[in-house]
């Protein structure tokens, strides 16, 4: 007869759709009982509301059990009420209801310019009126201090909680600032869970309107973490134009989709390059290829950022292009695509979803590209 610790066991093999990690390592098997010799009964909590989620569960924990002789089971399933605004269909709490809306910005994969694009962004809004914040909560590497000038920089606690830094108009709390320079972590999936939370919850985080999240490269716990802990009003996928980089957007951008959070949009890193002599555009790396997989998802480019030497340098010295360079082709798309997810959010909260498919990015004006034939 198999005991608790054999179903267990067998259920660690049931993946959570989407994600490479079990329900039993999620922790979404509230309850077992073993009824009799065949049967048993399982209790599970999920994030998500969907239907087809739910579904594909009881579907492989009952050919899963099967195999170890359960002949009947009994599934149970806990899930949570749909939010009435807008937001993915996860758990529906909010443990930072102070702030207005979660943006997250993931990639496939990592050196995309995912921390720059999120800088750049949370600055250019800032400068159009905006209360803003970032979360740095890539917890294997934090960069967002050295890029916002506030490497080194000691956090003040104020009773039991974290006061956040402010550069550049930006809220700013990085677990770069809450460990140890050079310090390498080594975590298990429910450490990281417990970290991103504890970045939302126990940092004083004032009224924003929109709060950045830079998030790991790639897609899993973290991610789903930050769903079940917060309204995420929008998701940003960066890239660059190589198709071996738009294989690994899929995957972030099927995990919003699973994750039900809108996609505001695309923004394609290294599509161009602009000369520091010259100041004309050149194609160097491909140019366009994120379109297609856009209209693919429903949603738009917000953006075609060049290689601009600007960028680097501001990354390295904490001084964001956008903010020191606004005249500059780089700073000018930052600015226009903080313009239109702006305008996705507003119109997310009237329509429930955002939908920007009509809305394409204007290349600034005066800006030439060098033949390359």
């Amino acid at each position: 007869m198999a005991t608790q610790a054999d179903i267990k066991s067998a259920l660690q093999e049931v993946l959570y759709p989407g994600f490479t990690k079990s329900i039993i390592d999620f922790g979404f098997v509230k309850n077992i009982e073993i009824v009799d010799e065949h049967n048993v009964s399982i209790t599970l909590d999920i994030t998500s509301s969907a239907g087809e989620v739910e579904n594909q569960l009881r579907q492989e924990i009952t050919a899963c059990l099967k195999k170890i002789g359960m002949n009947t089971v009994a599934i149970s399933v806990k899930k949570p009420k749909a939010p009435k605004q807008q937001s993915n269909s996860q758990s529906g709490k909010n443990i930072a209801p102070q702030i207005k809306n979660f943006v997250m910005v993931s990639s496939g994969k990592g050196g995309v310019g995912k921390s720059t694009t999120t800088v750049n962004l949370a600055v250019a809004a800032a400068m159009q009126g905006k209360r803003v914040g970032i979360l740095d909560a890539d917890i294997y590497g934090p960069n967002i201090p050295r890029m916002m000038g506030l490497d080194k920089k000691e956090v003040e606690v104020i009773g039991q909680k974290v006061k956040p830094f402010n550069a550049y108009g930006v809220d700013v709390m990085s677990m770069g600032s809450l460990m140890e320079d050079g310090q390498a972590l080594i975590w298990r999936g429910a450490m990281i869970m417990k970290a991103i939370e504890q970045l939302l919850r126990d940092i004083l985080w004032e009224e924003l309107d929109i709060l950045f999240i830079d998030m790991p490269p790639g897609t899993g716990d973290a991610q789903l973490t930050l769903a079940q802990s917060v309204p995420v009003a929008a998701g940003i996928n960066v890239t660059t134009p190589q198709h071996v980089a738009l294989d690994d957007s899929k995957r972030s951008l099927d995990m919003f989709k699973k994750l039900h959070i809108p996609i505001a949009g695309i923004i394609e890193n290294m599509s161009g390059f602009v000369c520091p002599s010259c100041d004309t555009e050149s194609d160097i790396f491909g140019k366009g290829t994120c379109d297609e997989l856009a209209k693919e998802y429903g949603t738009s480019v917000l953006g075609h950022i060049p290689l601009e030497p600007a960028i680097r340098e501001g990354g390295d010295e904490g001084k964001p292009i956008v903010y020191f360079h606004p005249e500059s082709v780089t700073a000018k798309r930052y600015l226009k695509a903080a313009e239109l997810l702006w305008e996705g959010i507003e119109k997310s909260h009237d329509e429930g979803s955002i939908d920007n498919t009509k809305i394409q990015p204007t290349t600034p004006p005066g800006v030439s590209a060098c033949s390359t034939k």
